[in-house]
């Protein structure tokens, strides 16, 4: 089977995001940590056991992954380069979710209401600095 997932490097705090991602979100979430690991003499720098070497978070509709980013790495989380697009049916629920990450230490950068394009469409950093995109056709619109 092939899939598209999205993988994303924390700076240390990726084992506080999946499991709040988990929460927000619901899934299946599954967390490995370089403790968990058999011992790797090929591996370029000497892991803290507690960092996550890779996590998965699969929901309806596919699958968030990632983990704690490498020692000496300074990539930037938070940006408007990218965003999760996730996609639902329903209205309501898309403005939970982004309230729940507005509630939960984010911010909205977009608000949610009806696009140009005829969805409803809005955007919020969480509290960790990604940037979520909701999207829901709009009732009439399926219609149409």
């Amino acid at each position: 089977m092939t899939t598209l997932a999205t993988y994303i490097a924390y700076p240390g705090n990726a084992k506080e995001a999946f499991e709040y991602y988990h929460e927000v979100f619901g899934g299946e979430l599954h967390l490995m940590t370089y403790g968990d690991f058999p011992p790797m003499d090929s591996m370029p720098f000497e892991p803290d056991p507690n960092a996550v070497a890779h996590a998965t978070l699969t929901l309806d509709g596919g699958t968030i992954a990632g983990g704690d980013s490498m020692p000496g790495e300074t990539y930037a989380v938070r940006d408007t380069v990218y965003s999760l697009l996730y996609t639902l049916d329903d209205v309501d629920r898309a403005r939970s979710l982004i309230a729940t990450l507005v509630d939960g230490g984010g911010s909205v950068n977009m608000p949610f209401e009806l696009a140009p394009w005829g969805s409803y469409y809005g955007q919020a950093f969480d509290r960790f600095g990604v940037m979520w995109s909701f999207d829901v056709e709009a009732p009439d619109a399926a219609g149409a």
